[in-house]
């Protein structure tokens, strides 16, 4: 049980910080550009999770980044961004609402994904 959350902690701490920006965007492209909160949490997440990709691959994995890694990461993650937005568009959830089920879902799914598939060390 230990090996499986091996990591979590600076996986977190940079999840800090992945949310900081990521709620930031989102509130910035729902109010500044009107968007709707689909398209707002993709773009939101896209930067956000470039970031903590690179900090994620230095600091917690300690697994070199690629772009092969950078896009399994962004498509399976980006897609339930996607999800989530569109979900709450559809029931006219708050935007509120919106960051804080996909901040939740991506802390706990997004590490597994991390650890088990993008930063998967290879055996030898």
């Amino acid at each position: 049980m230990t090996g499986l959350w091996k990591g979590f902690s600076s996986y977190a701490v940079i999840g800090i910080a992945n949310t900081v920006i990521h709620w930031q965007l989102f509130f910035v492209c729902r109010a500044a550009f009107e968007f709707s909160q689909a398209v707002s949490n993709l773009l939101a997440f896209g930067v956000a999770a470039t970031f903590s990709f690179y900090m994620n691959a230095l600091y917690t994995f300690t697994v070199p980044a690629s772009w092969v890694r950078y896009l399994i990461f962004i498509a399976s993650m980006g897609g339930l961004s996607l999800l989530v937005g569109g979900l709450a568009d559809h029931w006219h959830l708050p935007a509120i609402i919106t960051v804080v089920v996909f901040s939740l879902l991506s802390l706990v799914l997004g590490f597994w994904l991390s650890k088990w598939v993008v930063f998967r060390e290879r055996r030898r």
